[in-house]
């Protein structure tokens, strides 16, 4: 069975989702690309019940090349992040703050240095039908020099070299985003300056263990 360890990581993560309130059932999904195929999750299956198998492998045009189950419906979004933004990693989620700023803001306010881990204020992408190539579009439109977006009425999509960081940005962004609500429920929030998120972005390049 070929990408045993990565189509095994699909699963994990999108268990994760789950236990993390990211996502409610068999919504929301998760990709990793290893060379030029794509270990995705499948349509409509629960998170709990996946086996190894039951992980399709696509190419990058979207061809099913090993596997019975059918891919995601959000596939074309997955693919577009992979080649239009160099991901190694997707993780689409159905948070509940990020999907409620989506309702309100244009972009999440700069309520956080974490922000530059994201390449700047993280864009909200126009709404558009689930799984059709305008959605992947709109997506891709504020995924621009950017590590995650969120979908208005939707969720969120983020990227990353790994899942792991893809993942981790997800639930990071869910937390900027319940931050700035709940700062908002009582006045005006204090934000950050473009200047210091660029300073910051700066720092995070660096920031970490040096091997030795």
């Amino acid at each position: 069975m070929r990408l045993a360890e990565e189509r095994d990581e699909v699963i994990d993560i999108a268990r994760r989702m789950t236990s993390d309130r990211l996502v409610v059932g068999t919504s929301g999904n998760v990709s990793v690309r290893a060379g030029d195929l794509v270990a995705v999750t499948p349509s409509g299956v629960e998170y709990d019940q996946l086996r190894t198998a039951d992980i399709p492998l696509v190419d990058l045009s979207g061809e099913v090349v090993e596997g019975e189950l059918a891919p995601t419906s959000e596939l074309p979004m997955h693919l577009t992040a992979y080649t239009e933004h160099g991901a190694g990693a997707v993780v689409h989620t159905h948070s509940l703050q990020a999907t409620a700023l989506s309702l309100l803001r244009d972009e999440v306010p700069a309520v956080h240095y974490q922000l530059a881990d994201y390449g700047g204020a993280v864009r909200v992408a126009d709404y558009a039908t689930f799984g059709t190539p305008a959605l992947a579009k709109s997506m891709s439109k504020a995924l621009r020099d950017r590590n995650g977006c969120i979908l208005r009425n939707h969720g969120t999509v983020t990227i990353g070299g790994t899942l792991t960081k893809a993942y981790n940005r997800a639930r990071q962004l869910e937390w900027l985003c319940e931050l700035w609500l709940t700062a908002a429920k009582l006045g005006d929030p204090a934000l950050l300056s473009d200047a210091e998120l660029e300073h910051c972005a700066t720092l995070f390049a660096g920031y970490g263990q040096t091997p030795r």
